[in-house]
């Protein structure tokens, strides 16, 4: 169900312990995923703020559908901490002749960079489905942390996720400064975590890898929930 057996393992981590993806690391996955989007035909996406932003943006220059955007929050960037529930921070309403009046009754596509507990794709859906009520809705995510999840989606949800990872602390080109470092930097790390052991990175042991995974299984497989 997690996807066990399709995990693109990384035996390589930065010396923080961490996992950098770069920017072509991110447009490459996201490029590989537009088959199964296009599949799904949504008519609008609804990107979730902040990790879902950017991913949106690089898929709508090949599948070019318009983009609302939406921010919830599941992490208190200032205590950094998780709350006990996902909080709305902002949606989008449906008046005529703006992108939110293009849901009722359509195929929606949720983006998000990171499927990691999916409590906050499950308040997503649900919202989505109860404030706007489309005919179909999807989701996209640029990476699967391969764990048990505490959300849920329901079994009519179409669910696509561009790589399925390993369950360590990802870092994004995004929020490098979060991190204390320049985009240079970053993506230094990123191509050492992808080639090897450069610069400093670690190799993950193989007996933390999960039960029955196969790190040559071929990246970018969907699931179906």
């Amino acid at each position: 169900l997690f996807g066990w057996c399709n995990v693109a393992m990384s035996n390589f981590l930065a010396p923080d312990g961490k996992r950098y993806f770069s920017y072509s690391q991110i447009a490459a996955t996201v490029s590989g995923s537009v088959p199964e989007v296009q599949a799904f035909a949504p008519d609008v996406f609804v990107a979730i703020g902040g990790g879902g932003f950017i991913p949106a943006r690089m898929l709508r220059t090949e599948v070019q559908k318009p983009i609302l955007a939406i921010s919830l929050e599941l992490y208190d960037d200032a205590t950094k901490t998780a709350n006990s529930s996902v909080i709305c921070k902002q949606w989008f309403d449906e008046a005529p002749g703006t992108f939110g009046s293009l849901v009722r009754g359509r195929r929606v596509l949720i983006i998000d960079e990171v499927d990691d507990t999916r409590a906050t794709l499950q308040f997503a859906v649900e919202e989505l489905k109860r404030v706007n009520a489309p005919a179909a809705v999807g989701v996209y995510v640029v990476h699967n942390k391969a764990k048990p999840k505490t959300g849920s989606l329901p079994d009519d949800v179409t669910y696509i996720a561009g790589e399925n990872v390993e369950d360590v602390w990802n870092c994004y080109p995004w929020d490098a400064a979060a991190y204390g470092q320049g985009i240079a930097e970053h993506e230094a790390l990123a191509r050492s975590c992808a080639e090897g052991g450069a610069d400093g990175a670690r190799k993950r042991p193989r007996e933390a890898e999960p039960e029955g995974s196969d790190s040559a299984a071929p990246a970018g497989a969907g699931l179906s929930l």
